[in-house]
């Protein structure tokens, strides 16, 4: 296949003021190696986290195949007791299980009540906190969430964006990470913020033809790496074994940039949903014009766009 891969660079030792100064701004991905995270890329093991996580009942996506879907919903969601999920999550067959004896297990944690709350890690899993450190590579009032992820090994989540930067902390277990521009946005295929390219590695050309031009860069995580996702760039996320990982969301813009309803930092920012709103109805508007003009019209409008609102500064 002809698409460009692209590694994501790899970094080791960075300073609080290094990346800050010198590569956060690139808003690229990087990949940082011996960040201090405290013990727990040792302690978190199947037996440790079953026994000190506790049994809180937890909620989880169950899928029959490896290649969750969000657009479609291939998977059911279920509640199990979080030791329990541990032990499944962890194992390639099951005794136990809700759909089939190799199905697939992700938690994604949640706030305390998931309409009003945010997932945080120090607060759902108190007993876990003292065991990880998060990079202190922005300021504490800007913290917004940490998300606690279990996965089984193979299971592959869709490609998605977040409005927020993020830390991906690979605590155990190896990801492989395929990461795409916002500036290939037009390439993906978009249903909302997520993809309806499921299988990155041989989509349907004849379907998606521009897939191929999307530029693909791709790293693999292990224990202790912490991968910089910068908020709008798409990912894709491959369990290559069962693994555990904490997502740290945090805001880079001021804070009534985001929606307040938003407990995921998934939600796209309040302007650009208010230009959304205002674009469907110019479409509306559009649709009263015979075929010919509206073409015509509707080209004119996206010049237009491209003239006013396109980055010139952005590669």
């Amino acid at each position: 296949m002809a698409w460009q891969r692209l590694p994501v660079p790899r970094l080791e030792g960075v300073s609080q003021d290094r990346f800050m100064q010198q590569l956060y701004p690139q808003r690229k991905p990087l990949v940082l190696e011996g960040i201090d995270l405290g013990a727990c890329t040792s302690k978190w093991t199947v037996d440790y986290l079953s026994q000190v996580g506790g049994s809180k009942e937890v909620k989880i996506h169950v899928a029959a195949v490896a290649q969750m879907d969000f657009i479609s919903k291939n998977f059911v969601y279920r509640t199990l007791p979080f030791d329990k999920l541990v032990q499944r999550a962890a194992e390639e067959k099951h005794e136990e299980f809700f759909i089939s004896k190799d199905e697939k297990y992700y938690l994604r944690s949640l706030g305390e009540d998931p309409r009003k709350d945010v997932a945080d890690i120090r607060k759902q899993f108190p007993l876990l906190e003292g065991d990880i450190k998060f990079p202190k590579f922005f300021k504490e009032e800007q913290f917004f969430s940490s998300v606690f992820r279990i996965s089984s090994p193979g299971l592959q989540l869709w490609t998605h964006y977040d409005v927020m930067d993020n830390f991906l902390i690979q605590v155990t277990g190896k990801k492989r990470v395929v990461l795409f521009s916002p500036r290939d946005a037009q390439y993906l295929y978009l249903s909302g913020t997520k993809s309806e390219v499921l299988d990155i590695d041989n989509p349907d050309l004849t379907k998606y033809p521009l897939f191929s031009k999307a530029r693909r860069y791709e790293c693999s995580l292990k224990a202790g790496d912490v991968l910089f996702i910068p908020a709008l760039w798409f990912h894709n996320v491959i369990s290559e074994e069962f693994g555990v990982g904490v997502n740290v969301f945090w805001k880079h813009l001021p804070s009534e940039c985001y929606d307040k309803t938003d407990t995921y930092g998934n939600k796209d920012l309040t302007a650009a949903s208010r230009a959304a709103q205002i674009l469907d109805r110019a479409l509306k508007t559009l649709a009263e014009l015979p075929e010919e003009y509206r073409d015509f019209y509707a080209r004119r409008m996206v010049l237009h766009i491209q003239d006013k609102a396109y980055s010139k500064n952005l590669e």
